[in-house]
């Protein structure tokens, strides 16, 4: 058995992502840090200023979800939280032969986020609602 399940079977928060496996810091006693889902669509063209609006404002993008037909909640996990990895994910994107889970879903599709501030999370709402890209406010 791996390390990795190991750590898991321990009731460790360890997810899998683009960049490795990542350790998840536990959320602030002081409640100013949390977790939030944002509905929003938008191609793939615009997945860029999407994930930027994001990481801009201190949000990391933990996955993104979508509803599928026959399959139900499809889930996969990010954990961008920088730019650097935003140009790593949009690199990886453009040299597979991958589409976005979004490409299922005409756009559509759910990220959970955890913002470092209240603040912080309205002002990333903001700047994807001002593209045009959040669904629910």
């Amino acid at each position: 058995m791996g390390d990795v399940a190991i750590l898991r079977a321990e009731g460790a928060p360890v997810v899998g992502s683009p960049q490795g496996y990542r350790l998840l810091e536990p959320l602030g006693a002081d409640g100013q840090a949390g977790t939030a889902v944002l509905a929003v669509k938008h191609d793939r063209r615009r997945t860029r200023t999407e994930l930027l609006a994001l990481v801009d404002h201190g949000i990391t993008v933990l996955d993104v979800v979508v509803e599928h037909p026959l399959y139900g909640e499809l889930r996969a996990n990010l954990m961008l939280s920088s730019r650097e990895d935003v140009e790593r994910f949009l690199e990886s994107l453009q040299d597979g032969k991958a589409e976005l889970l979004s490409a299922l879903t005409g756009g559509v599709h759910l990220h959970t986020v955890r913002a470092p501030s209240p603040a912080l999370l309205e002002r990333a709402r903001r700047a994807l609602s001002d593209a045009g890209i959040l669904l629910s406010p």
